[in-house]
């Protein structure tokens, strides 16, 4: 797997990412192609990684065993304009795009071209990304979409195209909701006398300290939860007030709502 071309269509923060997994795995630079269109994120992209770069789409198409569309849904289409003619037979390609069908990237790229759809998740940035990939092709293109993924985090299958938008929803959006609870509790702490700075530490070390325990435990979340509510103790008030808010239906809502966005995306 280390010898292959893997190329990017796109050098956003999500594509260094990963290029910053496969540097650290051992991945030759001389074998990773960026195209970007802004001169200094290419300047960087090289200095930092040591990565081919290059203004044009066709250029780092052509030489590509993996091809990872890094760009945003709305740019998908034209960033693929004329790419198909430049891509070598047996390419898998990658894209990383919330919504984007396989049928379209297929009506853009060709039917015979081989497909991996994958919602990756920010915390990639710091080696803990969560990955689910969909696709139809064969095997050796689902397992060079994984080395490509595994280099930053954890990936999984998912068996029907349709389960990526509840997959957008969970992981791919889900970093968002818990920096949101981290910022509300930093806030409440302030409020409470707690200096900036220290609101801050308690908020990010607690978050940190609770996704390693649910991640590494074998515990649920359920489980975990009760575990440090003591009846009638601090926890539990603030647990029982939540619920009177209405935050359980809140965080539901919210999902469900990413879901349908991640659809109507699909067109």
């Amino acid at each position: 797997m280390q010898q292959l071309t893997i190329s990017f269509i796109g050098g956003g923060n999500m594509a260094e990412a990963l290029i910053a997994g496969l540097r650290r795995s051992g991945h030759d630079g001389a074998n990773i192609w960026v195209s970007e269109p802004q001169q200094s994120r290419r300047d960087y992209l090289n200095a930092s990684y040591a990565v081919q770069v290059s203004p044009d789409n066709a250029e780092v198409a052509k030489h590509a065993d993996v091809l990872l569309l890094a760009v945003k849904p709305q740019q998908m289409k034209p960033a693929l304009a004329g790419l198909s003619v430049e891509l070598k037979a047996d390419v898998t390609v990658v894209s990383i795009a919330a919504g984007i069908s396989s049928s379209s990237l297929h009506e853009w790229l060709g039917e015979h071209v081989n497909i991996v759809r994958v919602m990756p998740n920010t915390p990639a940035l710091v080696g803990a990304g969560m990955s689910a990939l969909f696709s139809d092709a064969d095997e050796l293109h689902k397992l060079r979409a994984e080395y490509v993924l595994q280099a930053c985090g954890v990936s999984v299958r998912v068996e029907r195209e349709n389960q990526m938008h509840a997959v957008t929803a969970l992981s791919g959006s889900g970093p968002a909701y818990f920096f949101l609870m981290a910022e509300i509790m930093k806030a409440t702490g302030v409020k409470l006398g707690l200096s900036d700075a220290l609101a801050s530490q308690l908020a990010a070390q607690t978050a940190l300290g609770a996704g390693k325990m649910l991640a590494e435990s074998d515990r649920t979340a359920e489980q975990l939860r009760h575990q440090v509510t003591s009846p009638g103790g601090t926890t539990q008030a603030a647990i029982d007030e939540m619920y009177e808010m209405g935050l359980p239906a809140a965080v539901r809502k919210g999902v469900m709502a990413a879901s349908k966005r991640s659809e109507e995306l699909a067109g």
